[in-house]
């Protein structure tokens, strides 16, 4: 891989937040031709140059001063970048990854620290080796994206190819790792040429059936199980996990992991998600507020909450309305039980985003309480209607 072209991405982002500070020298052009305007004729010879490429789709250029002074401009800051390539046409922008015979679309926010943080995904190896203690506990403490653990006799093996080349197909997406060690493979319970699929905030693996397995098997598991009950929007995959709606909705909950109610919150949800996890209708997405703090204002007043406590509610992907569960701020986060029968109400369609009102998780006990009052009310008649009995029988 060509690492000078990201190494200098990096230097370029680095400079932006760092150039003011002594010892820093801001990055400058080094005059080196890196952005290519690909055409029918060319693009056969430029791609077989290089390893890694990125391709973006850009907008027809304008043909008036200021269109053309813009273009330059970008044309300017991807020359420094290093490893993107413009292609004018008139489409939506979009950003593909050229990475050995894989292509890669990037559907994440168009921010240059996350998309550089992706392309140094892409150049890691597909699947990532655990040797020791010390890169288990690492393995142990990914708990937000979807990863796989297979135990193999090395990296030589039939099945390992196998497992590698599945690897290959979700790169960088969803995380592949193996062991060669039968200590490791012992304490993860793993048998050899077996691969456990781990779904974001769950406890126990789930073991994917059938081994010896074929690219195709471990593929095809996948693909059945790639919408998980509880996930976190990432700035590198957020458009792709919105358009993964559910019948036109998201169950959204916002919580920001440091804050104390925020955390609080969040451990409740994952409780649900885990009891929740074989229903193949339920995905709930948790967005961290602090992962995009420029989309907060946008999201207060769309939604029109308060994203200082944590929310959680169910949102029409096409026009945004929604309706959220009324959550007191004073310490006073809904239980899993309560949380859990909001959610079973979502899905059963008695809350929805065209309801006007807010859900309080103190309904149900209110509802509770009216029944209670209507059969006192109803001893209460049947006492006086026997009262009436009795004067009635003594005028007779």
């Amino acid at each position: 891989m060509k690492w000078g072209w990201v190494l200098l991405g990096v230097l370029l982002t680095f400079g932006y937040l760092c150039w003011s500070e002594k010892g820093l020298e801001f990055p400058e052009y080094d005059g080196k031709d890196r952005v290519h305007q690909l055409t029918i004729k060319n693009y056969k010879s430029v791609m077989k140059r290089y390893d890694v490429m990125v391709i973006y789709y850009h907008k027809s250029v304008g043909e008036d001063r200021m269109s053309r002074k813009q273009f330059e401009v970008e044309e300017l800051a991807l020359e420094v970048l290093g490893s993107l390539t413009i292609l004018p046409k008139n489409t939506v922008e979009s950003i593909y990854i050229f990475a050995d015979d894989e292509i890669i679309e990037y559907d994440g926010e168009l921010a240059a620290d996350t998309l550089l943080e992706f392309l140094y995904d892409v150049i890691e190896e597909p699947v990532e080796i655990i040797s020791n203690d010390r890169e288990l506990k690492g393995f142990h403490h990914i708990e937000e994206d979807i990863k796989l653990m297979g135990y193999f006799k090395s990296a030589k093996s039939s099945h390992f190819t196998e497992y590698d080349d599945a690897a290959e197909e979700f790169h960088p997406f969803i995380k592949f790792f193996a062991t060669f060690e039968p200590k490791i493979a012992k304490k993860l319970n793993l048998k050899m040429n077996e691969v456990d699929f781990y779904e974001p905030f769950m406890i126990k693996p789930v073991t994917i059936p059938g081994k010896p397995y074929t690219e195709d098997d471990i593929v095809s598991f996948i693909e059945e199980h790639d919408r998980p009950t509880l996930r976190k929007l990432e700035p590198h995959s957020m458009y792709e996990i919105w358009e993964d709606d559910i019948n036109g909705q998201h169950i959204v909950a916002f919580a920001e992991e440091s804050d104390p109610d925020g955390y609080e919150f969040l451990e409740i949800l994952k409780e649900v998600a885990q009891e929740n996890t074989e229903n193949p209708d339920l995905s709930i997405i948790w967005i961290d507020p602090d992962d995009f703090p420029l989309m907060v204002p946008y999201w207060e007043k769309t939604f029109r909450i308060d994203l200082s406590s944590p929310q959680i509610g169910v949102v029409d992907v096409e026009d945004a309305d929604s309706v959220w569960m009324e959550m007191d701020d004073e310490e006073n986060m809904p239980t899993a039980d309560e949380l859990d029968t909001w959610i079973e109400d979502v899905m059963s369609g008695r809350i929805n985003p065209g309801d006007e009102t807010d859900y309080n998780h103190d309904d149900d006990e209110e509802e509770d309480d009216d029944d209670e009052d209507d059969d006192d009310d109803d001893d209460y008649n049947d006492d006086d209607d026997d009262d009436d009995g009795n004067e009635d029988d003594e005028d007779e």
